[in-house]
């Protein structure tokens, strides 16, 4: 289903809620501050999905609360070189109308955090409809119907507290908690084994917040 524009032809958004990513690579990814990636077998690659949960979100006047989708990844280099592999799945759940929305945030057409970042792809695989679902909690999980199952447990400091990392260039927050992932990914004919982990919570939006890098979502 066709969204249709606001007035002037120009929409705002902004999602909010909670994410949980895992990828191919060895502790700690790179990806954050533009280094190459490494997995396990010292390829220079990240295979990787992300899936986010909205606990409050719109699009112009439609209301995207409750959706959540699945974002995956194949970056064969560091970030800012490019030619990065993505595709989308949204829950089936959703209505048309709200998946058509997501799709077109996270493909950069409504500008703002993916705008800038849609600079980078080189392939887009398409949107599928799957179930999508996150586990919040002591041992947080994510599952996509048939493509995805992940687990995650956070590395822990000294004082038994969550490590984070904080303020780095590339990010889908301004701090999270990075540890170890476990499980299997196949989709969009990018299939890897979980080795790391990050979770937090989000907030995008069609505009920039002031004083953010260039690279951060």
């Amino acid at each position: 289903m066709e969204i249709e524009r606001g007035v002037g032809g120009v929409m705002t958004w902004n999602i909010s809620g909670n994410y949980l990513a895992g990828c191919s690579c060895v502790m700690v990814c790179g990806c954050a501050v533009d280094a190459k990636p490494r997995d396990a077998q010292g390829r220079e690659q990240c295979l990787g999905m992300v899936a986010f949960h909205v606990a409050e979100g719109r699009l112009d006047e439609l209301d995207l609360s409750g959706v959540d989708f699945a974002l995956y990844n194949h970056f064969p280099s560091n970030l800012t070189s490019g030619d990065w592999k993505v595709g989308i799945v949204v829950d089936e759940g959703a209505s048309d109308q709200q998946a058509a929305a997501i799709e077109r945030i996270l493909s950069g057409r409504e500008g703002g955090a993916f705008g800038e970042l849609s600079q980078f792809f080189g392939e887009y695989r398409g949107m599928e409809r799957a179930s999508v679902s996150l586990s919040d909690g002591e041992k947080p999980s994510l599952s996509v119907g048939g493509k995805t199952e992940l687990a995650f447990e956070p590395l822990t400091g000294p004082d038994g507290k969550p490590t984070t990392v904080k303020n780095a260039l590339f990010g889908f927050a301004p701090e999270y908690v990075v540890g170890r992932a476990s499980g299997r990914s196949d989709a969009f004919g990018l299939s890897f084994e979980a080795a790391y982990g990050e979770r937090a919570d989000y907030a995008f939006s069609s505009e920039a917040p002031e004083g953010a890098p260039a690279g951060r979502v």
